[in-house]
């Protein structure tokens, strides 16, 4: 089976503070957030709402991405995050 990566964009509340990171294991890197198991910006700021998320078949394709997408002003970002889900819904649940 092929490696797989994710960018992803996660948040408090909709239109919240963001945070965008990157994984190669989606669905435990958002349990990682939702229950705050790593010391860091998501635990400090309760970011736990998985929001958005797009595969990348290479390590460097999604770090590029998800530095690509840090770089961009909030309303960017917020657009993004529309696109794919426009409630703003936690998409942790779908990853099961």
């Amino acid at each position: 089976m092929p490696k797989r990566f994710w960018v992803y964009i996660v948040t408090d509340r909709p239109y919240g503070t963001l945070y965008t990171g990157v994984t190669s294991d989606i669905a435990s890197r958002s349990y990682q957030h939702r229950e705050s198991v790593v010391k860091g910006v998501t635990k400090k700021y309760g970011l736990k709402m998985l929001v958005y998320y797009e595969e990348h078949t290479t390590a460097l394709g999604a770090i590029t991405r998800e530095k690509q997408i840090k770089k961009w002003n909030r309303d960017w970002k917020k657009q993004l995050i529309e696109k794919l889900n426009p409630t703003w819904r936690d998409l942790y649940d779908g990853l099961q």
